[in-house]
């Protein structure tokens, strides 16, 4: 009896720690925005049971994945064990779910064993992290308390499962020596025990005594300090991942605030209304820990700073500032340091301190390409752009603060409908001296004639010199399989999407709602891009605004008609040359198209070859998130030049890439490298052109692709 109520009050003590701990915690989530809604709980489950409990980001490395799995499994069915002892603890009871049979034998005996490769596992962790340099581990965020944390966390991981096999170990010996009935089955346990062979039956319960409660104090103690540690995860991570976003990670979450604002501006009858006075001042963007939202607090508080996000960051690994799991971290921190003062003195109090700036820099935000690969390598799927961007909107739209070209982009869009000072009226001089005639939606329109795809140019193909020429080769083919299509013409303006990447959600959103009712009125229902960025913000943001389509991705298009055998390219027509491909993090990582770049490139050559980095790992090309309009922050090199060594390494001959700001920062690589006159970069587009053209053609009027290729 004795026992069970020391026990009980060590719960109890164990318990109101706890709460103590989410209480406070609960209170901080309360100063924070309200985030998207909880739905789709189906999804949800899948999402959790693949990500969480199958560990398929860990994964992502195979080695140090499959030693995290067996932790992270080890401690789901340990954790049954660990109920079991508390149950017997509070009744006084002895193994009391041995009742289940034989399912309990299986869960003891899974426990057992996932007890050492437990202990094996967080052993080879502890030795990496003392003994070996790694390179994720360190950082400006990484402070020496951080490094000792971990190193207690592991320990106590380390001992509680030493303290669970002599516990087994006493346990097997105790009953074998008593000659007694063994509840559960025990492969290491009974190892353990043969090794103690000379023990008598005292000295086995004695052994098995005190490793039980050396166990399950430390079971309690752990508890207490997950939340103040790193480790918190092991709490945080399951329920972060279920409640992780669904949607593809090219997306940004809509501002319906300014929605609100850019239809009463668009309104002629309430564009110069004043405000209404009883409506409070709403602040746009985060600019300090209670701005954000709870999900990006949930975030913080779940992540396991375990650097993968970091060590894939195009910024960070070019010796930039920006490392995404700072951006977590500080979030978390500021929420520490401000959350009890505003328990204390209200929500509205005021440190004189905020995230942005004493925590996080300018610098490091305008650094970000938006490329996801952090988001992508986040094994608890915490979404770091998100924080980013909306630091960046508080910027722009709040301070007006915004690197100079940036500010020049936003007035070129606001002035001209492009992020270049260029007239809409040359929008459709791309398609001059092309040999047949562009149908154009307006003319087409004014006859009656509904085309069946709106093929949506964009701004670097209606006035970038170099992209111009992939777009006429994708007009060829449309022209040459019959495509019913049209082109906007002087119609089409900029998205909106390089404003929406740089913070200037009211500008974005201006466009867009401009651009929907341009398409609105000649009733477009499907859409062809050749921009990945584009298509990105067709596919996933328009929809916020009524703006909803079927979008293809000019790749997409391609392999369905080279599948279903409409468009016949001969399979040696690139003569042998060796191709690369650069998979846009816009169509890769956003929007998971991977497969049908591939497969055309593949209908081409048989001499294809893959980067280090490719698919889902590939390298970003340094101009997404507005980068293609400013100068990159200082660092030690810039991030084209890391992706086109990438390129260089696989000694192809051509480099195919699918977007204009991969065209572009690639060339530069390759300018930068002097290869431009060996290597070549061409669009997948032009490829197809070329084998294309290999043939006579109809309705080209005799030019060559040469003439397009230079």
């Amino acid at each position: 009896m004795t026992k069970q109520i020391v026990f009980a009050i060590t719960l109890l003590i164990t318990l109101g720690v706890f709460f103590y701990t989410v209480n406070r915690l609960i209170q901080f989530f309360r100063f924070t925005k309200p985030a998207f809604p909880v739905k789709d709980f189906g999804k949800r489950f899948n999402t959790m049971m693949r990500v969480a409990f199958g560990q398929t980001k860990i994964f992502r490395r195979p080695v140090l994945g499959f030693f995290h799995a067996l932790v992270f499994w080890g401690f789901c069915i340990i954790l049954i064990g660990s109920i079991e002892i508390v149950i017997d603890g509070l009744a006084g009871t002895e193994r009391v779910l041995h009742f289940l049979g034989p399912v309990y034998n299986f869960i003891v005996a899974c426990g057992d064993i996932f007890a050492i490769l437990v202990a094996v596992s967080i052993i080879i962790f502890l030795a990496r992290r003392l003994f070996f340099h790694i390179k994720r581990f360190e950082g400006i965020e990484m402070k020496k308390k951080s490094h000792i944390d971990a190193n207690i966390s592991l320990s106590l991981i380390l001992l509680l499962m030493i303290s669970l096999l002599t516990m087994n170990s006493g346990y097997a010996g105790y009953q074998t020596s008593s000659a007694a009935e063994i509840y559960g089955v025990y492969p290491v346990g009974s190892i353990l025990a043969g090794l103690f062979s000379g023990l008598s039956a005292g000295n086995f319960k004695l052994m098995y005594e005190i490793s039980w409660w050396t166990h399950i104090l430390l079971i309690f103690f752990f508890a207490n300090y997950l939340p103040y540690s790193k480790h918190f995860h092991v709490f945080m991570s399951v329920p972060n991942v279920f409640l992780s976003r669904l949607e593809p990670l090219g997306k940004l979450t809509n501002m319906d605030n300014i929605t609100r604002e850019v239809k009463l501006m668009l309104n002629p009858e309430t564009a110069y209304a004043a405000a209404p006075a009883d409506v409070p001042v709403e602040r746009f963007g985060i600019r300090d820990a209670e701005d954000a939202t709870w999900k990006n607090y949930f975030d913080s508080l779940a992540c396991t700073e375990c650097g993968r996000c970091t060590a894939v960051c195009p910024a960070n690994i070019t010796g930039k500032k920006l490392s995404p799991r700072k951006i977590v971290m500080d979030l978390r921190a500021r929420m520490k340091e401000k959350g009890p003062l505003m328990i204390k003195n209200g929500k509205e109090y005021n440190d004189n301190k905020s995230l942005l700036r004493d925590y996080i820099s300018e610098e490091e935000l305008w650094a970000c390409t938006t490329c996801n690969a952090c988001a992508q390598e986040c094994p608890i799927n915490i979404n770091h752009p998100s924080v980013i961007v909306d630091m960046r909107r508080y910027l722009v739209m709040e301070e007006a603060s915004a690197p100079g070209e940036l500010k020049s982009m936003f007035n070129n869009i606001e002035n001209n409908g492009a992020p270049w000072q260029y007239s809409s009226a040359d929008r459709l001089n791309w398609a001059k001296e092309i040999g047949f005639e562009v149908p154009v939606m307006s003319e087409l329109s004014a006859k009656g004639i509904k085309p069946e795809f709106l093929y949506w140019v964009g701004c670097a193909g209606a006035f970038d010199d170099r992209y111009k020429k992939v777009v006429r080769a994708f007009a060829r083919i449309l022209n040459r399989l019959g495509i019913s299509y049209a082109v906007l013409g002087t119609e089409e303006t900029c998205t909106g999407d390089p404003a929406r990447r740089a913070g200037n959600e009211m500008l974005y959103q201006m466009q867009a709602l401009q651009v929907i009712e341009t398409l609105k009125s000649y009733d477009v229902k499907k859409i062809i891009t050749t921009c990945p960025h584009c298509f990105n913000i067709f596919s996933n943001e328009y929809p916020d605004l009524g703006g909803a389509y079927e979008v293809v991705n000019y790749l997409q298009f391609l392999n369905g008609k080279i599948e279903e055998g409409s468009l016949e390219i001969p399979r040696e027509s690139l003569n042998g040359a060796m191709v690369t491909y650069h998979d846009p993090c816009y169509l890769g990582r956003a929007n998971e198209i991977y497969s049908d770049p591939r497969s055309v490139v593949r209908s081409l050559t048989t001499n294809f070859v893959e980067m280090k980095r490719n698919r889902s790992f590939a390298l970003c090309c340094g101009a997404g998130g507005a980068q293609m309009f400013k100068e990159a922050e200082k660092g030690d090199r810039e991030v084209f030049i890391e992706r086109t060594e990438d390129a260089l390494e696989t000694g192809a001959g051509i480099i195919a890439t699918a977007c204009p700001f991969c065209m572009t920062m690639l060339t530069d690589g390759l300018k930068y490298k002097n290869k431009e006159e060996e290597i070549k970069n061409l669009d997948i587009a032009e490829l197809v052109v070329q084998a294309m053209e290999k043939r006579p053609l109809q309705g080209i009027g005799g030019e060559r692709i040469e003439k397009t290729l230079n």
